[in-house]
């Protein structure tokens, strides 16, 4: 009878513990995000010997990530490429360093100056700047801005880098995509653009002579999706740079769970 009672004791006292444990559990608090840690890279740079008032300038305002050297080249060269010249034969490879960009891109503003002499200047903004995280991911918003001096107006582009924090990679667009899904992620945009051209009172002449494009140019947000366009893509410049919204919700089933907050 005692061998009974102790083995019954030793049961319940393995039957408390795992509670215990389910209680404790139960009581832990949820796992904090995974934040990559990031560092501002600020740079300024004028053309060499200039003496006016106003000089042609290189303005770097970006992001490295001392965990991470490959995301950290990963977004400079995405940056670099970013403001690259649209027709320059010498120009043909994104520089490899800042330094190296500022060279190319005040050498040609030389150039520009002698051929358009005048008090214009030419200007090259580079930024990147976190625009959203959630979920472990991380969003980064690349800008660059080029205005060459005796040209009507500069050129603003826009591109997003996607960041998976748990891995430390780059998210490429289609990545996000269920497989098979990419005709039906379209429809989606069509469906958007349409909504765009309506809410921005646009006639249907505009979209005949501005027809949607395809785009990957993806922002994926906590509360939605966002797929921006540069300048001349489905716009004239003065539109600016269109961003055609779309909700989690008709997302599902076109876009894997982990990017829709899930």
């Amino acid at each position: 009878m005692l061998r009974t009672f102790k083995t019954l004791g030793a049961g319940l006292s393995l039957a408390g513990t795992l509670l215990l444990g389910g209680c404790l559990a139960a009581d832990k608090p949820p796992r904090e995000p995974i934040a990559l840690a990031s560092l501002a890279v600020e740079k300024q740079y004028v053309a060499p010997s200039c003496q006016a008032e106003q000089c042609s300038t290189v303005t770097v305002s970006a992001l490295t990530f001392p965990q991470s050297s490959t995301l950290s080249d990963a977004l400079r060269t995405r940056l670099l490429t970013l403001g690259m010249p649209i027709s320059d034969e010498e120009a043909a490879q994104p520089a490899q360093s800042w330094d190296e960009y500022a060279d190319r891109f005040l050498a040609m503003a030389a150039e520009d100056n002698r051929v358009a002499p005048g008090h214009m200047t030419s200007e090259a903004l580079l930024e990147a700047s976190v625009y959203a995280r959630h979920h472990d991911l991380l969003v980064i918003e690349l800008n660059s801005y080029v205005y060459h001096a005796g040209q009507a107006h500069g050129l603003p582009l826009t591109d997003y880098m996607v960041i998976d924090e748990r891995e430390h990679r780059v998210v490429e667009p289609d990545e996000m995509l269920i497989e098979g899904q990419a005709a039906a992620f379209d429809a989606l945009l069509k469906e958007a653009h349409r909504r765009w051209i309506t809410e921005a009172g646009f006639d249907e002449q505009f979209a005949v002579d501005w027809p949607l494009s395809q785009s990957r140019n993806i922002a994926p947000l906590e509360d939605r999706w966002e797929v921006t366009y540069n300048v001349y893509e489905i716009a004239p410049y003065a539109v600016g740079q269109p961003t055609l919204t779309l909700p989690l919700d008709a997302l599902a089933g076109i876009a894997k769970p982990r990017y829709l907050g899930q």
